[in-house]
Order: structure tokens, then sequence, then C-alpha cells
């Protein structure tokens, strides 16, 4: 035995030192280091300790360590240590569990040194302690090479190795580990099991997670409570599956408050908040008393079930436990009262915020999160923020990116870029949730540019970033880099949430792209997201939107649950398309379903009578607004009933309605007005809606347009050029008209007398044989539409430039026979082109669905849907 101990020595010398030996040198180099200055100590405490060497003195200064230890006195402890001559292994033993439990980092690295400088013969006991305390301190590198130097490994060497890898994320190593002590022979107890149970959360290893399982079955620690517990956590993070963790925890013949909260905890994430709350009940009735970690669970669970009553009787029971004063439970009170408030009031949550005791960032951050929340309290977050500024508690990355959406909600640009230089400052602009702020901030803005280059800048673009510039540029209009980015999204692999498809289905739907919208679809029920209720509103939007109100119909028919806004989107749907009979069925299946209508219902049921001329329904709709379903009509109301009775001729009486209102009409009211003045010809009405727009809104061209159009079709020559003098010296520009059509993926504009297509020869050839078609089928060009003063012939050229009718010829041209051709227009549809569409309808044998700025037209076999009233 001496001469192979011998032989190793030898060898030694001729090997280069190992990884862990040139480790346990720095460690014993830095003893100096973390050396304590003794001769400041206490001359008396000295003189106390330098005597000591006899066996009971030893003894006697062990014990001395073993006392100030377990009272937590560790510098007092040390200074003991410190003063012996000699030392065993308890002793090392006990500092270093004190290390470990006091999270002493500093002084159990110093303790390892001094250990290494002693010629003491290591056991088990203290290996095992040096890979726990590495363990606790992320050094899971340094607990491995001690356990594999263990000349003797016993199930708790196994058990503390398993423990340190799945502690500190090494979860392959920590499987590894726990299958090579089961290889070598030892017969895993609860500790192992825990411990590789955790390395199981993950869903890549959640397999062998089911295998564990069915070991704990077997070996019977399945009802041990550690290990259940772990079971529990397996269950619900690794494999989604809360019931069986449910199965698990009714299983368990003994649980503690802490198995009781660790499953109210986890009924709350996986979104059964009531399963939560039974529990929570069940865990009463059985005589566990609550902790703040299980009240901030339960709390959470009246804020996902949005129950304020529920809430306020959980408090009135923390109040009682005494922990109404505790943060943690305190920033769980104020999310709740943000959330679950009537009218989203922000009082009860400022009242408990203001009653704690201490504010930490979590409680800063929660009541700035509500303000925020909270519709206009966007001001009073960002002087909260000010005053935590002025305080001791700094802010973190969640507070900045709270006051950022903030800045953007109230659309306070120059603050926001103030709040992120802070952000910098703080060194936390890396942060994806202060990243996401910024993109936030600018898109909301509609800086787009910025945004992008905010977006550039972030070090880890999350799906949430790439959701907000998908937003930001449908808002913005700029649906090419919105579809650009959603392949973005495609090629890095992060899969698209419902909030993406719905962008991006608002972009196919501002566009008219529907077959864009309906690769969108089946991406959507490939991935699963179709019978989502916020994707199936963005269908059904899109749909209708899309020209396409059968299908938009289909998907409303085919939710399994509809809120609120589905029923309303297919109201706005078929009113706009002019089926305003079947809007008025939908409206009272939603009734007698339950759903009360809102604001948006009644807009939509009222455009419904409009489009069709329901003038008494209209009546009747808009007075049972206030009687019936307690809503105050707002100025959109005022504004569809105004153009009810415009388009119905009823001028004088739209007039008097307008003046008798609550308020005062603003110029969305009044353009409804001179809009169906231009369409019957009233000059003096038309004059005073006119004037009361300018008035209102100066710089709107729209006004100033609309009253020379009516100038222009009573033949006021003298009038139309006075207003187009006014319109140059405000400068103000006339929108110019523009249609558009998607074939192929591809959207295709046209302007008046558009000839920047490349197949623009090609077009024109074709939309003046369709013309010649036409006229031999009677129809005549109607050149009062024609706003300029010039010859009759000049009127009809003017006329055939219009963009719908070069549109609707490129599709002519461009699509199979027979199929339904698609126009879009930014403005409202010429009357002397809805009349040619008509004829050209019936020469080509085709459907043309036009979407003007009011309504939709679908004009088949001569006919229109809007039967007039558009």
């Amino acid at each position: 035995m001496i001469t192979v101990l011998s032989f190793t020595e030898a060898m030694s010398s001729l090997v280069p030192p190992s990884s862990l030996e040139i480790r346990h040198r720095r460690i014993a180099a830095s003893t100096t280091k973390f050396k304590p200055d003794f001769e400041k100590r206490n001359l008396r405490h000295l003189c106390h300790f330098e005597g000591a060497s006899s066996k009971s003195e030893f003894e006697a200064l062990k014990h001395q360590i073993i006392r100030l230890s377990s009272r937590g006195r560790l510098k007092e402890a040390f200074d003991v240590f410190h003063s012996m001559s000699h030392h065993d292994l308890v002793i090392y033993s006990v500092l270093l569990k004190s290390c470990i439990r006091l999270r002493d980092f500093r002084r159990g690295k110093l303790l390892h040194a001094h250990l290494l400088q002693s010629n003491i013969e290591w056991d088990s006991v203290l290996s095992n302690s040096l890979i726990s305390f590495y363990s606790k301190f992320g050094d899971w590198e340094m607990g491995h090479e001690i356990f594999e130097h263990m000349s003797t490994k016993n199930l708790v060497s196994w058990g503390a190795i398993i423990s340190c890898f799945a502690q500190n994320g090494q979860y392959r190593r920590a499987i590894a580990k726990f299958k090579n002590m089961v290889e070598v022979g030892f017969f895993p107890n609860e500790f192992c099991y825990a411990s590789v149970i955790r390395a199981c959360y993950d869903g890549e290893n959640f397999a062998f997670g089911l295998v564990v399982f069915s070991l704990t079955i077997k070996t019977g620690f399945k009802y041990n409570l550690c290990v259940g517990c772990g079971l529990i956590d397996m269950f619900v993070k690794g494999g989604n599956d809360k019931n069986r963790a449910l199965l698990i925890f009714d299983d368990m013949p003994e649980r503690n408050g802490v198995a009781w909260t660790l499953m109210i905890t986890r009924c709350v994430q996986s979104g059964s908040a009531e399963e939560a709350i039974g529990l929570f009940l069940d865990m009463e009735l059985d005589g566990f008393e609550p902790d703040h970690f299980c009240f901030t669970s339960v709390v959470s669970a009246c804020t996902e079930l949005e129950s304020l009553k529920l809430g306020q009787q959980v408090h009135s029971r923390i109040i009682k436990a005494g922990l109404v004063t505790d943060v943690c439970v305190g920033c769980s009170l104020i999310d709740m009262y943000a959330k679950c408030s009537e009218n989203g009031s922000m009082e009860d949550s400022r009242k408990v915020f203001d009653r704690l005791t201490e504010h930490n960032v979590m409680s800063w951050t929660a009541v700035i999160s509500g303000y925020v929340q909270s519709a206009g309290e966007d001001v009073e977050a960002l002087k909260l923020f000010c005053r935590m500024k002025h305080g001791y508690v700094q802010p973190n990355e969640y507070t900045y990116s709270s006051v950022l959406k903030a800045c953007a909600n109230s659309s306070d640009l120059e603050t926001g870029e103030q709040i992120y230089a802070l952000v910098v400052k703080s060194g936390l602009a890396p942060c994806d949730a202060v990243g996401n702020a910024l993109v936030s901030l600018y898109a909301r803005s509609g800086k787009m540019d910025e945004a992008q280059k905010a977006f550039n800048s972030m070090f880890q673009k999350n799906l949430i970033a790439y959701n907000v510039m998908v937003d930001g540029y449908v808002k913005s209009q700029r649906t090419d880099e919105a579809f650009m980015l959603a392949q973005e999204i495609d090629n890095i692999g992060i899969r698209p949430s419902n909030f993406t498809f719905s962008s991006l289905l608002s972009a196919a739907a501002s566009l008219g792209a529907m077959t864009i919208g309906q690769q969108l679809h089946c991406q959507l029920s490939k991935s699963g997201l179709s019978s989502d209720p916020c994707v199936g509103n963005s269908l059904i939007s899109m749909y209708s939107r899309c020209g396409n109100v059968e299908d938009a119909f289909k998907v409303f028919s085919r939710m399994a649950v509809r809120n609120l806004i589905s029923w309303t989107s297919i109201i706005m749907g078929l009113a706009k398309h002019g089926y305003a009979i079947e809007t008025l069925e939908i409206f009272h299946q939603m009734i007698e379903s339950g759903i009360r209508p809102n604001e948006v219902t009644f807009i939509g049921v009222l455009s419904a009578c409009g489009h069709a001329g329901l003038v008494d329904e209209g009546w009747e709709y808009f007075n049972s607004m206030s009687s019936s379903h307690g809503i105050t009509p707002r100025m959109e109301h005022y504004a569809c009933l105004v153009d009810l009775l415009g388009r119905s001729g009823c001028l004088e009486k739209a007039l008097g309605f307008i003046n008798s209102m609550p308020f005062e009409a603003n110029a969305l009211v009044w353009r409804a007005l001179l809009s169906a003045c231009r369409t019957h010809g009233n000059m003096e009405i038309g004059k005073t809606a006119a004037k009361r727009i300018v008035e209102l809104e100066p710089d709107d061209s729209a006004a100033y347009v609309l009253l020379s159009n009516l100038y222009a079709a009573c033949g006021l020559w003298d009038s139309v050029s006075h207003i187009r003098k006014r319109m140059k010296v405000r400068k103000l520009r006339k929108e110019a008209g523009c249609s558009w059509v998607e074939i192929h993926n591809q959207v295709h504009r046209f302007y008046v007398g558009d000839t920047s297509h490349p197949q623009s020869k090609e077009i024109y050839n074709k939309l003046g044989q369709l013309v010649s078609e036409i006229k031999e089928m009677g129809y005549i060009p109607d050149t009062n539409f024609v706003l300029h003063d010039v010859e009759e012939e000049l009127k009809e050229q003017y006329l055939l430039q219009h963009s719908e009718k070069i549109a609707a010829a490129f599709c002519v041209l461009n699509t199979a026979p027979g199929r339904p051709i698609r126009i879009f227009k930014n403005l409202r549809v010429c009357g002397d082109c809805h009349t040619a569409l008509k004829f050209i309808s019936m020469t080509t044998g085709r459907e043309i669905i036009v979407r003007d700025t009011n309504r939709f037209h679908h004009i088949k076999d001569g006919g229109c849907s809007c039967r007039g009233y558009w």
C-alpha cells in the first residue's frame, strides 16, 4: 500500500496538476486576502485563547463555535476558529453549513482555503457539504470536481451532486448522474428523487421525468411530501398537465402549508383560478394557516376571475391574518383592485399602496402599472415615477417599461425619450421589457422609422417586439413592411401569436388583399389558433372588409365562443355590405343570447338603417339606446342618424335634429349633412353645413371639396373657382382618388388618368372596348360628375379616366371569366362610375364588389346592393 501511494505521488510530479488542484491552489493563495486583522481584536479575548491547548479547552472552544454558528453569529464563530491552533472535521462541517445557511460565500471560500492548507483528511460529510456550498453559489463545476475526487461516495454524495446540477440548470448532467448512481447499485432516496425530478421541469426532459415518476410509484416515494411537491411542479411546468398534478396532490397522505400553497399557485399559473379558490377554501377547512405566499396567489386568482367581491373577501381575510402590510401581498392587492375595480378606478389600489409601511421596487412598479392600465391616468403614473426617483428605491426594467407605456399612451414622445435616457444611464437598455416599450412608444407615436431603429438595436428580438412593429406598420398604412416582418418571424422560427395574426389580418383587410387573408386563415388552422375568439373576430373583420361577407358569416357561425366583439364585428360587416334586414336580425339574436350591446354595436345598427333608408327603424333604435340599454348616444350616433335622414332626403329634419342635440355638433355631424346636400343638390343647407365645418376644422380640405362639388353640380363655376382659390391660399389639397385591386398576392393601384402601370396600353384599350359595349346597352355618361368647367366631350373623356373604371378594365384583362371583381377606393365612388360598373357587370357576366369610404356595393346583373342609398 505504501509503495502504491509513493508511486502515485511520484507520478503526480510528472503529470500536470488537474483543474481541481489549480483551483484549490488559487483558493489557498487567497487565504491572506480574507484573513481577519487579528491585531485589532480585543487583547483580553486573545489572551483567553492563547493557552487553549488541552483537550478540554479544545472541546470548550469547539462547543462555543457550534453555539455561535447555531445563533447565526458567524463572525464571532470565525474569530474563535482563527484563535485555535488546530481544528477537527466537526468544526469545519459546522462552519461550512452555517456559511451555506447564511449564504456567506466569502467566509465559505476562506474556510475551504484553510482546509486545503491543513493536513486533515476529508470525510464524505465534509465533501458533501462542500458540494452543497458551491452548488448554492452557482459554481457547479467546482462541486462536480470535488465529487469526482472523492474516494468514497455515499448516497448523500450522489444526492448532493444531482441537486447541484439541477439547481444550476445542468439538467442533462443531473439526469446522467442519477442514471450512474442507479447503475453502481445505489437506491435513490427522497432527496435524490426530488433533485432529479427538478431536472425534468422543462419539456425537453419531461419524458425521463415520467420514467422517474414510475420509479417513485414502484418504490413508494410518490407519497413522500418532498417528492410529491416535485412531481406537481414537473407535471405543471414540464408536461403542462395540471390535472395530473392535482391527482398527485390528492394522493398525498400528508400535506403541509407548502404543498397547499404550491398547488394553489400552480392552478393560478395554469389559468384555473376557480380551482385555486376551491383549494384555498379546502386548505382553510383542513386547519392550515395561509402565509403571505399563499395569499399572494389567491389574490392573483381573484384578479384572473375579475371578481372584485371575492378579492375584497380575501382582503379582509388577509387583514385578520395580520399580513396586510406585507409588500408581496400588497403588490397583488394593488394589481387586483387596478384590474377589477369598476370603471378602472385606481382609488382602492392607491389606498393599499399608501398604507404599506415599506415600499420596494415591486410595490412601486405595481401601482405605476395600475395607473398606466387605467384609462387616462398616465400623468399620475409619471408623477409617481418622479416620487420614486426622489426616494431610495431604484426603478427596475419593469418600472421603466410601464413608464414608457404611459408616455406612449399619452403620445408624449419627448418625455418618453427623457425616460429612456435614464434607462441608458442605469444600464437597463438591453432588457427585453424596456426594448419592447421603447419600440411601442415610437410605433404608437407614428414614428415607424425610429421604431425600426429601436427594434434593430434590440439584443434579442422577441415576439412582443415583432407584434408591436407589425401592428405599428399596419396602423401607419405601411402594410408591405408589416408582411415582410411576418415573413421574418416565420424564417427565424418564432411561432406567431394570436395578436400577430390579428394585426396581419387587419393589414390584409385594409388592403383588401383577400388572398393573403385566406393564406393567413390556413396558417391559423394549422397552428391551432383559429378557435381563439380574438382571431375569429379578426377573421370576420378581414373577410367582410375584403368584400366577402359570406365567408365572414361562416367564420361567425362556426365560432364556439362568441363575445361582444364577435357579434359587433358581424353586425358592422353586414351593415357595410347593405344587408340591413340581416343586420337587424343578428342584433336581435345577440340580445336574446344575453350579450349586452355597446356603443359600437349601435353604430353598426344605425349604419345598416342608413344604408337601407330605414328611417323609422333608425329612430326607434336610436331612442332605445338610452331607454332600453342604458347607453347615452355619442357624437357618432348622432352623425349616423343625420346621415340616415340626409340620405333619405329629409334635410330640413336633419338640420333641426342637429340644432336640438344636447351638445354642440362636431365636424363629423356637419360633414354627414353636407354630403347629403351634395347628393340632393340643396345649396342653402349645404352652405350652412360647410360654414360650420370650416369654423370647427379650418384646415380640413373635405369641407371645401364637398362645397365645391355642390357648386359644380349646380353649375356655379365662379363659386367653384372661389373655393379653389381659398384652398390654395390655405395650402389645402384635395386627396387624390385612388382605386386598387389585389391579384395573385400583389396589389395594383390606379389614379385618375394613370398611365404608370406596365399594362396601361392594354388597360385603356380594354376600357375603350368596354365603354363601347355598355353604350350600346344604354349607358350614357353623366357629365354632372365632372367638376370642371370644360366642353362636354372633354368631360366625357375625364369620366373615362376615373380610377374605378381603370381598375375594372385591369381586372377583366387579368382574371378568369366569371370570377368576381373586387375594387377598393379611398374616396366615395363616383355616381357615373357606379352606373358604368352596373353595365360592365352585365356585359362581362361578372359580379363587381366595390368598397368605398362609406360602404360596399355588390353590383350584379345591372343592380346594386345599395339600392341607391350610398
